[in-house]
């Protein structure tokens, strides 16, 4: 089955849900409904969210999984709350940038992004 459009594709708003059908009975409800916040995320989010939480929450085991430093794990946590609206209070120190743009797990203009206070 093909994963449900969340966004529009002309102007980039996210859609809204009008109608559900059952594909046994028929049955048609109508009305406007909204998709659940984890809808919306992108394939590598979901990815990052089904490890994290088969980890129990511990991001050196995600980092280990995804063969990255706990640095970037860190930050890919930090990215995906982001995308759902949650505001981090944690920001990834300059040290920390500098590493993964040393180690190659970030381009410079993500190490930028970062030092600037980006996501």
């Amino acid at each position: 089955m093909k994963k449900a459009l969340t966004k529009c594709p002309v102007c980039g708003e996210r859609l809204k849900v009008v109608e559900y059908r059952c594909p046994s009975c028929g049955t048609v409800i109508r009305g406007s409904f909204e998709a659940c916040e984890f809808c919306s995320l992108e394939e590598e989010h979901l990815e990052f969210l089904r490890l994290f939480l088969r980890s129990r929450g511990n991001l050196s085991l995600v980092a280990k999984e995804l063969g990255v430093s706990h640095p970037t794990a860190k930050q890919k946590l930090n990215n995906l709350l982001a995308a759902l609206g949650y505001e981090s209070e944690e920001r990834t120190s300059s040290k920390e940038v500098l590493d993964m743009l040393e180690s190659g797990e970030i381009t410079p203009e993500e190490a930028v992004k970062l030092l600037k206070g980006g996501r």
